[in-house]
């Protein structure tokens, strides 16, 4: 008969098995005459197995391998060894991290000792904006007509580099290719080192976001609406919120706090309205006076939480802000100042309804110049999640303080709910006290995935009218429909309507004066991507 090999290895081992025990006998002994049996019977108890000593047992014949089925045997078992060792390590593999995975950072690598990370993000926000229906009076004196153009504009188009190093540090890099008016420093939004104390208590030196207001807090990646409310715009945004300074930030489960001493960069920023020049340019007068300078703190919490999708957040802001205030030799204002301005909502056209001119004008030496020396501003913020409802409200008030100003208050509201259909509930980082990312319940695809869609509204209210300051007041409503495919691609569309802009009082012979009463419908949209 001819063996395989596995079977003939299993009767060499079983006839070696059968051999050792053929030659034991079973022994027992009388209790009474101690003589001892081979058999057992009546008074007869078994003493034990025992085995012959001397002549050697004849082993039975077995089929024996020869020399090169048994080598044969050995590399076949070999062989299995190092599968089941490759199955193994491709096993722990698996269980580790890759060497690049895409978090809410970016595309992220990590050393083997975690020790590094590094993470490249980015941002691209396409934005358009067509104005459906215009009534505004005819432009006043020598300015130019008084409408708002129809477009489309790259909003947004950063790109950075985040992570950590020796684990306990984490460093921020963010350029923005859209901002700077020609400045390249003015660019620049996060750049910042961070040194986390322990898991709830972080210091920060370097270029990074006023802790103030929940929505200046979100990113632009986050937002319900395609831009920030009046409010946030006006008083913290349009100020250049990245300044340059220290931070502190302490953050337990359900509520946190940050502060800061900030100041702005000497030189050409040029990102806009700054608070040392509402016009870009140059803060300092032939290098001489101070950059302004300002602190901040925010305090969040969440005083009503029963799960990630049903809780209730509250939070207060404040800050002091100097002004730096730059004046010729013979006593007339050169530069520096402040002043704030607003648009209905939009963008793409950044037309200045709302304008208080700058703060600061006239010869220091006469009773009839302004000084705003510094402001104080205060927020108060709150939003509640119930499932795939939300709803969201912030009050800001700025108190201007210098020569010719007495009680002025610049202040603003707004609210809005939104509700998602495909029934997800908005994402919050307690840690920051600010929206997160949204992850659809089912991304979209051609087998039945529709992607998240979100329905909003809301009001928006700003005055910058107090005192000697005309600046104007307006009013607006919004709506949204948001649509995301996927965690990281938005698609966005606002409708807005102007209810009541008040720019009567604004100085005569100015462009927002002839915004009086202008009635505007706004259809904006946007696609957007980040990683």
């Amino acid at each position: 008969m001819k063996f395989s090999k596995l079977t003939m290895a299993i009767a060499v081992a079983l006839t070696a098995g059968a051999s050792s025990s053929a030659f034991a006998i079973n022994l027992y002994v009388d209790t009474k005459t101690k003589q001892i049996y081979a058999e057992p019977g009546k008074g007869r108890v078994l003493m034990g197995e025992f085995e012959k000593v001397g002549d050697k047992p004849q082993v039975a014949q077995t089929p024996v391998a020869d020399t090169s089925e048994v080598a044969a045997i050995r590399q076949d078992l070999e062989m299995k060894t190092n599968e089941i060792k490759a199955l193994q390590e491709h096993a722990e593999e698996a269980t580790k991290h890759p060497a690049v995975e895409l978090t809410d950072n970016g595309f992220e690598m990590k050393s083997k000792d975690g020790n590094f990370t590094a993470a490249v993000n980015g941002r691209m926000q396409v934005d358009s904006q067509v104005n459906m229906n215009q009534q505004v009076a005819p432009a006043v004196g020598a300015n130019t007509s008084n409408h708002l153009d129809d477009g489309t504009t790259l909003r947004r188009a950063r790109l950075g580099v985040e992570g950590k190093f020796f684990k306990d540090w984490d460093y921020k890099f963010e350029y923005d290719f859209t901002r700077g008016n020609g400045s390249v420093a003015a660019g620049i939004t996060d750049a910042y080192i961070k040194w986390n104390l322990d898991k709830a208590f972080s210091v920060k030196v370097g270029a990074f976001k006023e802790p103030f207001s929940m929505e200046e807090a979100t990113s632009n990646r986050y937002t319900t609406f395609i831009e920030r409310n009046m409010i946030t715009n006006t008083f913290v945004d349009n100020l250049n919120t990245y300044k340059v300074g220290i931070g502190a930030n302490y953050a337990a489960e359900r509520w946190q706090t940050g502060v800061s001493l900030q100041t702005e960069p000497v030189g050409n920023n040029g990102a806009g309205n700054t608070s040392t020049n509402p016009n870009g340019g140059t803060n300092r007068n032939n290098g001489s006076g101070d950059t302004s300078w300002e602190a901040n703190a925010r305090l969040t919490g969440l005083p009503w939480m029963e799960s990630k999708t049903k809780f209730w957040h509250v939070g207060a802001s404040g800050s002091y802000m100097n002004i730096n205030n730059n004046y010729q030799a013979n006593g007339t204002f050169n530069n520096g100042g402040i002043s704030f301005t607003a648009t209905p909502n939009t963008n793409v056209d950044r037309t200045t309804v709302l304008d208080t001119g700058n703060l600061t004008s006239g010869v220091n030496t006469t009773k009839a110049s302004r000084v705003a020396d510094h402001l104080t501003r205060f927020g108060a913020e709150t939003a509640l999640v119930y499932g795939p409802f939300s709803t969201q409200a912030e009050y800001i008030q700025v108190d201007v303080s210098g020569k010719g100003y007495k009680d002025e208050s610049l202040k603003g509201y707004y609210g809005y709910g939104s509700y998602f259909l495909t029934g997800e509930s908005r994402a919050y980082k307690a840690k920051t006290g600010a929206w997160d990312r949204l992850k659809p319940a089912h991304n979209f695809d051609m087998k039945g995935g529709w992607g998240a869609w979100e329905l909003a509204g809301g009001y928006d209210h700003i005055n910058l009218n107090s005192g000697v300051i005309n600046g104007g007041r307006m009013s607006t409503a919004k709506f949204g429909i948001n649509w995301y495919p996927n965690s990281h691609i938005r698609v966005m569309m606002d409708y807005v309507k102007t209810l009541d802009i008040d720019t009567q009082n604004a100085p005569v012979n100015t462009r927002t004066r002839a915004f009086n009463n202008a009635d505007f419908d706004i259809l904006e949209t946007r696609v957007q991507v980040d990683w």
